[in-house]
């Protein structure tokens, strides 16, 4: 599928997603260092530990919002006052006394309003695609997400620590184009939008995602997905504490490669490869049943990211972070188009905010296996991350693949004969 052949809403989106997370990237990795040099590292901790959980139900209001007004207004609205808010932040970095109380606000209503909007970010894809092209498209999705995020990484490394007030600049006037882009080529073309069935929006909005928590295949598929994520998340995690700790340094020409450097190799060629060869590893599955390459991708994620958390050998490291990566590129445009093939019409955006539980599940599984760490040896933790694997996987398969299989013989009339 060539660019000119996508729908002007995809185009609209992958770009304007490209930019608003390659400015989320320059500078989301860089709040807790800012807090805790600000103030203190237990006010920092507390403080993004709040907005986590603020932002996780904020997203769920966002999906519910999404599916009941046009996305197109949501986004545009959302988009805007994210813009103000970094504006905000900018302002309070300017004084010598920099006013931290007014950063932190304006930071914690960015997090509301970037969450509120998100939902419909996703809606939009699966809106204006087809279950035919859909994983072609998740594919530069996943091949955009990865290079925004490097490029914004680069760019808040580059510019964070003497040039705050320009990086912050900088983010201002992108995040102020993007409503503006979405004002003036974003199409709203939802056939069906999610009616009102309550008087009282709260047990309204409850009773929309009761909808979405008692659709068990796509409950299924959230939860593994979760199982899944969390194998990748613990990289930055107990894996970068374990390396840390005891990971035996090495020179290259005389550069010295310890355990915190041994960590970034992993995450520069985990995000090469996967610029690199994404179209390459797609064009190639297309030719398989989808089972088959969800379950081939699954097996060789699993392997990498097993080997990878005990392994102690740079060469061991670098060998299975590839497989692991690999199979990362083979199942997740399948899982991403399958997953969204099971969303109703009208409920695309509460759908979509409810999938992101599986993100906000997995950084808390990959957080806890820094704490199950301190009392397993690393060969167990291996067993441990081979277990959720193995449990995620079942249930992704199984939600995406078994019940849609059963409904296929029901109505197939020589298996009923």
């Amino acid at each position: 599928m060539k660019w000119k052949d996508y729908p002007q809403n995809i185009k609209v989106r992958l770009i304007t997603s490209f930019f608003n997370r390659a400015v989320a990237s320059a500078v989301m990795p860089f709040m807790a260092l800012f807090f805790a040099q600000e103030m203190s590292k237990i006010w920092a901790g507390s403080f993004l530990m709040i907005t986590v959980f603020i932002g996780f139900f904020v997203n769920m209001i966002g999906g519910y919002i999404s599916d009941r007004f046009p996305r197109k207004k949501v986004l545009v609205t959302t988009s805007s006052l994210s813009a103000l808010m970094f504006l905000l932040m900018s302002i309070s970095l300017i004084p010598t006394d920099r006013w931290i109380g007014l950063f932190a606000l304006a930071y914690v209503l960015f997090i509301v309003t970037s969450s509120l909007g998100r939902p419909a970010m996703h809606a939009i894809i699966i809106d204006s695609t087809t279950p035919e092209n859909r994983k072609a498209i998740y594919a530069i999705d996943y091949w955009m997400v990865n290079l925004s995020m490097a490029i914004g990484a680069a760019l808040g490394g580059l510019l964070y620590l003497n040039h705050q007030i320009e990086l912050f600049a900088v983010l201002t006037f992108t995040a102020s184009c993007l409503p503006i882009a979405y004002h003036i080529w974003l199409k709203d073309e939802r056939v069906q939008s999610l009616k009102q069935q309550h008087h009282n929006v709260v047990i309204d909005l409850l009773q929309n995602y009761k909808v979405a928590f008692q659709d068990r295949p796509f409950v299924k598929v959230v939860i593994g997905s979760m199982f899944i994520f969390s194998a990748e998340f613990s990289l930055n995690s107990y894996i970068g504490v374990r390396l840390a700790e005891s990971f035996e340094a090495f020179t290259i020409g005389g550069f010295e490669v310890a355990g915190v450097r041994m960590l970034s190799l992993m995450n520069i060629q985990n995000m090469l490869l996967v610029v690199c060869l994404t179209f390459m590893v797609n064009k190639f599955t297309d030719r398989f049943a989808k089972q088959h390459v969800l379950l081939t991708g699954l097996l060789l994620y699993s392997i990498g990211y097993i080997t990878i958390t005990s392994a102690n050998s740079w060469y061991l490291l670098i060998l299975f972070n590839f497989i692991g990566t690999i199979g990362e590129l083979v199942y997740s445009p399948v899982r991403n188009a399958e997953m969204a093939n099971m969303i109703p019409e009208d409920k695309r955006g509460s759908y979509s905010a409810f999938s992101n539980v599986s993100f906000s599940g997995a950084d808390l599984l990959a957080r806890s296996t820094i704490i199950i760490g301190a009392f397993l040896i690393p060969t167990m933790m291996s067993v441990y991350i081979g277990v959720l694997l193995m449990i995620g996987t079942v249930l992704v398969y199984t939600g995406l693949f078994v019940r849609k299989a059963e409904k296929e013989q029901l109505i197939d009339p020589e298996v009923i004969s």
